[in-house]
């Protein structure tokens, strides 16, 4: 809320110098704003009475932006990759999979890695367990487990998401 917008019929306020001038009524307070040629902006509605401060408006405006574009480019966005088994995967085929995996993590995105049982091949979850898990050794250097591995439908799971270095 700013100068004509703030609804509060007394506010406190603070001055462009950053000094308390105590509770002033809201006409008061918009004319001592108008006298340093300043807005009245609303910085603490929920408080009782509200906080209003004298200040510059639009250059308020544009360092929350400034601030709001420095918070979005420090951002890191992690895409999951997935990286599909089988229960009966061959050790050349595996280590091309691993080889993969490692290259996505080595980029910064999460690894899905998924097993997809077909007909009868349910019946022995603990082969496609111990795939996964020969996985999860297999990129461990690099990667940590971020979810164990676990059923859903006729696929089992595990993600693997890159080490933070500390």
């Amino acid at each position: 809320m700013v100068n004509e917008g703030i609804r509060a019929r007394e506010v406190r306020l603070i001055s462009n110098d950053g000094s308390q001038l105590g509770v002033k009524s809201k006409q008061e307070a918009l004319s001592l704003a108008e006298q340093v040629n300043l807005d009245l902006v609303l910085v603490a509605p929920k408080a009782k009475p509200p906080v209003a401060k004298i200040m510059d408006y639009g250059k308020y405006r544009f360092e929350l932006q400034k601030k709001q574009r420095e918070a979005r480019k420090n951002q890191k966005v992690a895409n999951v990759k997935e990286v599909r088994l089988s229960p009966t995967i061959d050790t050349n085929d595996f280590n091309t999979k691993v080889k993969n995996a490692l290259r996505f993590i080595a980029k910064g995105d999460k690894v899905k890695v998924s097993i997809r049982f077909k007909g009868r091949a349910i019946t022995h979850k603990e082969i496609g367990r111990d795939v996964l898990e020969r996985f999860a050794q297999a990129t461990d250097e690099v990667a940590v487990v971020e979810s164990k591995p676990k059923m859903d439908g006729r696929s089992m799971f595990l993600m693997l998401a890159p080490k933070v270095d500390k």
